[in-house]
């Protein structure tokens, strides 16, 4: 049951995405991952019941995000899209239960308020050391690092794979020259 807002019309509920759907909206529809891999006239996915630009627009605000160079930076970020968003929390009764969920006024914002409050929830549960974009060097594919010893670094063992591939022609370029 959605709750009223008097004088304000009915809120759209809101909840958190999962973090492996964020990253996937992100790299699927983001145009500096798309940029930077030189697949720019690459087809978008589609049928997913979004409007067109609602993706794009969401990945291209959040990339930054994981993109960022100080937890500082990426809490302001975070900060801004809550507060643009203004997402808000509500209790509303399901099954004759309280039940928390978050809000917004503006339908539109929905997708980009859940994507907000995934990265808030990652923020505090987990901090920014976790977030990150791919060190490939032609990837700009983000990623949360979910690994035990906290130093991923790609955001796909492809990508991992290409750039010690990459490192081992490099080291012994030299060494077939002389044979």
């Amino acid at each position: 049951m959605e709750p009223v807002r008097y004088g304000v019309g009915v809120a759209v509920t809101v909840r958190a995405m999962a973090p492996a759907t964020l990253v996937e909206i992100v790299n699927e529809w983001g145009t500096v991952p798309r940029e930077v891999a030189g697949e720019r006239d690459r087809p978008y996915p589609s049928g997913r019941g979004l409007d067109d630009d609602a993706p794009r627009r969401v990945a291209d605000r959040v990339h930054p995000i994981f993109a960022s160079a100080t937890a500082a930076e990426a809490a302001e970020l975070v900060n801004v899209l809550l507060t643009e968003t203004a997402v808000v929390p509500l209790v509303v009764l399901a099954d004759g239960r309280p039940e928390a969920l978050w809000a917004v006024d503006r339908p539109g914002d929905a997708l980009l308020a859940s994507a907000a409050l995934t990265l808030r929830d990652h923020l505090d549960r987990h901090g920014f050391t976790r977030l990150g974009t791919c060190a490939g060097s032609r990837c700009a594919d983000v990623y949360i690092d979910t690994s035990p010893t906290r130093d991923r670094r790609y955001c796909s063992t492809t990508c991992q794979n290409r750039a010690r591939a990459a490192a081992f022609r490099r080291r012994h370029a030299g060494s077939r020259r002389s044979v």
